[in-house]
């Protein structure tokens, strides 16, 4: 059995983006025995700037043939098939007392422009940037909680069904990092200040309903520091929270302008039987269905002893553990409507309700991986990212290759022979 496809890749080597192509590439279907390493073949047309880079920021939105690639100072608009540079913004910082550099953090499509955010010399800053044929002129916003400060900072960014999100600290030392609902047709909201320790914000989505908007939620995936601070204890912990996409916050007594939907839940990927646990979340690929019950979450972890691990979750499992689980630290009756519960209008939750979600927002029970005995892929190679492609095989059978990358130079290709 062979499995075709053919990929673009944009890497950095050497601090030097550029473009390889793999023109069709072949990779044979082994039972995860060994992993395949991709071979790469470079582009006739290396697309070379002027400059070394440490940092880019990629955006590609589905079935479009660009790619819009952020660097210093500059953003780049490629065409796919041709290879060529169609746009080029540059994007002048204001120097501050900090760095003179714009490292773009933040691309998104919003609304009828593209959305580019940087540290703007420590001093976040957005742009909106209209097409050229367009009559509208670049328009410059405050990027405060948006953008991190300096590109080394945790930032992430999403934009779903009309609103943005972001989780960027507020302050120059990394400080007062949140997930927010920034812009949109909604009210801009935030998480209270005692929900997370130190986390690092790994990916958010939002789980469509076509058929129940009201009930549908945004979750954010994210590792925290671990309050047990036992030896034996990892002092890092990964957690998935939920929000309800029509939160607008709470009343004026409580839980005003923030979230009043948000749960946490422990993420677990170990093998519970030799209590080795894979506890620092890396990276994440969410594989939707059209049904959201159906969609897979591939989580990509590393552990205290240098080795990785992935485990597969279901959303519908996932999220039942929110639906159905105890509130740790809480053992009163749970009121009505169960904190968590998606309603038309926040600000009229009851109190017993919204202190729940204020002082106990953590389920008690633990969220598993499909595969609960063991990962689902385990390596001594300290991977970093995770990709998932759905293939067609010669015999017209349908594959999910995992695409696991060690952040420097490799690409391993694994074929995943499961129905997961």
């Amino acid at each position: 059995m062979i499995l075709k496809r053919q990929y673009l890749f944009v890497h950095i080597k050497g601090n030097l983006p550029y473009a390889l192509l793999v023109y069709g590439a072949c990779f044979h279907c082994v039972f995860c025995s060994y992993n395949p390493r991709l071979t790469l073949k470079q582009g006739d047309a290396p697309l070379l700037y002027n400059r070394n880079y440490s940092h880019t920021a990629l955006f590609h939105q589905e079935g479009s043939k660009s790619l819009i690639v952020g660097g210093i100072n500059h953003v780049l608009h490629f065409d796919v098939d041709s290879r060529q540079i169609v746009e080029n913004f540059t994007l002048n910082p204001r120097c501050g007392e900090g760095s003179c550099e714009n490292a773009v953090t933040v691309i998104e499509r919003f609304e009828d422009y593209t959305f580019v955010c940087g540290t703007n010399g420590e001093q976040p800053q957005c742009w909106k940037l209209f097409p050229r044929e367009s009559n509208h002129s670049t328009e410059v916003v405050d990027g405060t909680g948006i953008s991190p400060h300096t590109s080394s900072q945790n930032s992430l960014s999403l934009v779903a069904d009309g609103d943005l999100y972001a989780a960027a600290p507020l302050y120059s030392d990394g400080t007062l990092l949140q997930f927010r609902r920034k812009a949109g047709k909604r009210t801009s909201i935030w998480m209270y200040d005692q929900w997370v320790s130190e986390p690092t914000f790994i990916s958010s989505f939002l789980a469509q309903r076509k058929n129940d908007p009201l009930n549908e939620k945004l979750y954010v995936l994210f590792r925290e520091k671990n309050s047990d601070t036992s030896p034996e204890a990892d002092p890092w912990i990964s957690r998935v929270a939920r929000v309800c996409k029509v939160d607008e916050g709470g009343p004026k007594q409580l839980l005003q302008n923030i979230w009043t939907s948000f749960l946490k839940a422990r993420l677990v990927c170990g093998i519970p039987r030799e209590s080795l646990y894979f506890n620092r979340l890396q990276d994440v690929f969410i594989q939707h269905a059209d049904d959201w019950r159906d969609s897979r979450v591939y989580a990509l972890f590393s552990s205290s002893w240098n080795s990785t691990a992935v485990c597969i979750y279901s959303l519908a499992e996932l999220d039942d553990v929110f639906e159905y689980s105890s509130f740790k630290g809480y053992s009163e009756a749970i009121p009505t409507p169960r904190p968590g519960t998606c309603v038309k209008q926040s600000n009229s939750i009851p109190i017993s309700t919204l202190q729940i979600i204020k002082d106990h927002p953590e389920m008690k029970d633990w969220i598993q991986p499909i595969q609960k005995e063991t990962p689902f892929f385990t390596s001594n190679k300290n991977f970093t990212k995770i990709a998932i492609d759905r293939v067609q095989a010669s015999d017209d059978s349908m594959h999910n290759v995992l695409l696991l990358a060690t952040g420097i130079l490799a690409c391993d290709v694994l074929v995943q022979m499961s129905t997961y």
